[in-house]
């Protein structure tokens, strides 16, 4: 059974799509069969690491109007695959909100195909709406991007918080994969402040491995490529290579 494993953060620009796209991509190479899973109607992840939209994509899959393995498409990375999404995705909000399993819809929609990857990582829009807990709800463990700034750890709670209910009435078996700490500038103070409060507070949960700021990461999507293919030495690079070993070992 695959590790299916959200990305979640209600703050945008936290490096979250990046993460995903990166980490996706190095699994990847590392002989690990992947999907990537874009659940956010801004489509960024699609973009970013090169696929194709389509007309359909995730959202006629949680509708009940496609299934998901026909909405999949390979990525020039061997092992790599992609679900993508749309605009589209952003009428699911209304369309599901009523509805009294309107948390399980994208849980349903991987079921069969859960033996098809090693892992399957889910990218959310940054918000803890109804597209996030379906997220959440169809996940084994969620990892949480944290840039290293004083307001991110003003929301970190409310994350904390919002895994802690989804725990206890919606997906019991989730857990805390790690906190991941991006976005870090070795030249502010605010910056190791961060890291330390963050790491003495959660110990274990936060990964090792620290993702720095870096242009070639910021660069890297524009070309649809992760940065482990755009510039495979550039510090970003090398640091997602390292927290994808963490990820994996702590399976």
């Amino acid at each position: 059974m695959a590790r299916i494993i959200v990305f979640v953060n209600q703050k945008g620009g936290v490096g979250k799509t990046t993460s995903a796209i990166n980490i996706g991509a190095s699994l990847a190479l590392q002989h690990k069969k992947t999907l990537l899973i874009d659940f956010d109607p801004q489509g960024n992840l699609t973009s970013g690491i090169g696929g194709t939209l389509t007309h359909t994509n995730i959202y006629h899959v949680i509708s009940g109007l496609a299934e998901i393995k026909n909405v999949i498409q390979p990525l020039s990375i061997p092992r790599l695959f992609l679900a993508p999404s749309s605009v589209d995705l952003s009428g699911a909000t209304i369309e599901l909100v009523d509805r009294p399993d309107r948390n399980d819809y994208l849980k349903r929609a991987i079921a069969p195909i859960l033996e098809d990857y090693e892992f399957i990582l889910i990218d959310c829009p940054p918000s803890l709406g109804v597209l996030t807990l379906n997220g959440l709800a169809a996940a084994t463990e969620v990892v949480i991007p944290l840039q290293c700034e004083y307001f991110a750890l003003e929301g970190l709670s409310l994350i904390i918080q919002t895994i802690g209910l989804v725990q206890k009435s919606i997906n019991p078996n989730l857990k805390i994969g790690g906190i991941l700490l991006t976005m870090f500038d070795a030249r502010t103070r605010l910056s190791q402040e961060v890291v330390r409060q963050v790491t003495e507070y959660f110990k274990d949960k936060v990964f090792k491995t620290i993702i720095p700021r870096n242009v070639r990461l910021s660069e890297a999507p524009s070309h649809g490529l992760p940065a482990i293919l755009y510039d495979p030495t550039c510090i970003g690079a090398k640091s997602y290579e390292s927290v994808t070993k963490e990820i994996m070992n702590r399976g």
